[in-house]
C-alpha cells in the first residue's frame, strides 16, 4: 500500500480514479486542483497522479513546483488530450509517466506500480548511501558504480564492521536487478546441513525435520544477488557444491535429482585472507577464483578519520527518524570525543554508538553524557599508542590457553559496553550466542 496523491479539477473523474488506486490497497488523499494540492504536499506522498489541464494551477505547473521545492516524489500525468508537447515537457520536468483519458484500470495501475518501484529502488539507493568524501571511499564508490552495471561476481572484504554488507546492497541496488531479491546469508551462523538447505533447497523427508519440500535461497534470489558473508567458514563440502552452482548456473534440492536453472548474481564477503587460507588448504582456490572476478576492500573506518564527523551526522539522521526523536545535532564536545575514538568495530560501533545516543538523549543535540562510558573515558579512543587502534591492553602471560584468552577478551569487551552483548558481538566479530558458547557460564 502507498499514500498518494491524486489530483483532477473534474469530480467524476477524480472520484472514479480515486477508487480504482484504493481498490488496489492505496490510501488516496485528493484534491481539486494544483493549488489546492500545494496546501497537501508538504505532508508525506510516494506518489502523485495529477491531471494536465486545471484552473488556478495545473499539473504542468504543479509539477514544475516540485521539481523546484525538491520535493522527490514520483509524478504520472493525465490528460485527456494527449499532446505530444505536454507529453515531452512532463518528462523534461521529472515525471515519470503520462497517460491519456479514458483510460483502462489496469493501465493506471501497472503505471502506478511501476513507478511506485521505481521509487522504492531509488530510496534503497539513498538508505544504502555510503558517506564520507575522504580519497578511500571516493575510489570505493567509483568502484561499485563500475561494477554494479555488471553481471560479475564480487569478493568484498575487510574488517568486521566496515560495512561490506552495505557495499553489497549498494551493488545490488545500482544494478538492473534492483527490482528483485537481496538475499544475504551468513555462512558462520549455521551448520554445514543447514546451510546446504539453505542455500539449495531440499525435498520431503530428505532428512530429519524436512516434513516438506522447499526452494533454497539460490531459487528465491533467481534474477536477483544472493550475498554470501563469512565465505571465508563455508565447510569444504559446500565450498564443492557452491562451485558447482556458480559454474553451470543450476541447483538441486538436497535429496534431489533434478536439477534448476537459476539467475543470481553472487557476492561473497569476508574478513579474511583467502588467499592465505586457499595457500594453506582451508579455501579452494577455484572457488575463490570463480568469486574474486571483482575484489573490493572496504577501508577500517580509524583509516579514514575524516569521515567520521560526516558518518556519525548520517546515523544520527536515521536513527532521529527510527526512534521518532528531535535531536538535530551532536555537539562539538561529543564530536570532538567521537573522533578522537579509534573504532575497533568500525562503521557498525559508531551505527550502534550514535543510536543508543539518541536514544538516551534528553536534550536536542547529543552531548558527552550520551556516549558510552568506554567512549567518554577514552578507554582506547585517543589515536595515540601502541593500543590506539584496539583500545585497553589485556594483558596475557605466555602459554595462556587459548579458550581462557577468549573468554578475558569476550569478559573485557562485554565490561567495556556495559554488558551490551549485541555490541560485544558486533565488536569481535562473532554472534551473540557465540558469547554465552564461549563462557562457562551465562553473561
Amino acid at each position: 500500500m502507498a499514500r498518494i496523491l491524486l489530483v483532477d479539477d473534474d469530480p467524476q473523474a477524480l472520484e472514479s480514479t480515486r477508487k480504482i488506486l484504493a481498490y488496489a490497497g492505496h490510501d488516496v488523499v485528493t484534491a481539486c486542483d494544483g493549488q489546492a494540492a500545494l496546501e497537501l504536499v508538504h505532508t508525506r506522498f510516494e506518489l502523485v497522479v495529477t491531471d494536465v489541464r486545471m484552473p488556478r494551477m495545473g499539473g504542468l505547473d504543479f509539477l514544475r513546483f516540485l521539481s523546484n521545492s525538491g520535493e522527490d516524489v514520483p509524478v504520472i500525468l493525465m490528460t485527456a488530450y494527449g499532446r505530444v508537447e505536454d507529453a515531452v515537457w512532463a518528462m523534461k520536468l521529472g515525471a515519470v509517466d503520462f497517460i491519456t483519458k479514458p483510460f483502462r484500470r489496469q493501465t493506471l495501475l501497472a503505471a502506478a506500480d511501476a513507478a511506485l518501484k521505481r521509487n522504492s529502488a531509488k530510496q534503497k539507493v539513498k538508505d544504502h548511501e555510503m558517506t564520507g568524501g575522504s580519497s578511500q571511499m571516493r575510489s570505493l564508490l567509483d568502484t561499485i558504480r563500475q561494477v554494479a552495471p555488471t553481471a560479475a561476481s564480487v569478493l568484498i572484504t575487510g574488517e568486521s564492521g566496515t560495512g561490506k554488507e552495505l557495499v553489497a546492497r549498494k551493488i545490488h541496488a545500482l544494478s538492473a536487478r534492483a527490482q528483485k531479491n537481496f538475499i544475504a546469508l551468513n555462512c558462520a551462523a549455521m551448520p554445514e546441513q543447514l546451510i546446504e538447505s539453505e542455500l539449495f533447497g531440499h525435498e520431503k523427508g530428505a532428512f530429519t525435520g524436512a516434513t516438506a519440500a522447499s526452494d533454497g535461497l539460490f531459487v528465491a534470489a533467481s534474477g536477483g544477488t544472493l550475498m554470501l558473508d563469512e565465505i571465508g567458514d563455508m565447510p569444504p563440502g559446500l565450498q564443492a557444491k557452491l562451485l558447482r552452482v556458480l559454474q553451470e548456473g543450476e541447483v538441486r534440492r538436497v535429496g534431489g535429482t533434478v536439477s534448476r536453472k537459476v539467475d543470481v548474481r553472487v557476492i561473497a564477503a569476508t574478513n579474511k585472507d583467502l588467499r592465505r587460507a586457499a595457500a594453506d588448504g582451508a579455501f579452494r582456490q577455484d572457488l575463490l577464483y570463480r568469486l574474486e572476478v571483482i575484489s573490493i576492500t572496504v577501508p577500517a573506518l580509524r583509516e579514514r578519520p575524516e569521515d567520521i564527523k560526516e558518518t556519525a551526522m548520517h546515523f544520527l539522521r536515521l536513527s532521529t527518524k527510527k526512534h521518532e526523536k528531535n535531536i538535530t545535532a551532536i555537539s562539538d564536545a561529543a564530536m570532538s570525543i567521537l573522533v578522537r575514538h579509534a573504532w575497533p568495530g568500525n562503521v557498525r560501533e559508531l551505527s550502534n554508538v550514535i543510536e543508543r545516543a539518541v536514544v538516551l538523549a534528553r536534550a536536542a543535540s547529543i552531548e558527552p553524557a550520551d556516549l558510552p562510558r568506554h567512549i567518554q573515558g577514552g578507554h582506547g579512543g585517543a589515536r595515540t599508542g601502541p593500543d590506539a587502534a584496539t583500545g585497553t591492553v589485556i594483558p596475557v602471560p605466555l602459554g595462556t590457553p587459548l579458550k581462557q584468552v577468549e573468554e578475558m577478551l569476550i569478559r573485557k569487551t562485554l565490561e567495556a559496553t556495559d554488558g551490551d552483548k549485541s555490541m560485544t558481538a558486533r565488536l569481535l566479530g562473532i554472534h551473540s550466542r557465540t558469547i554465552c558458547r564461549k563462557l562457562d557460564k551465562p553473561v
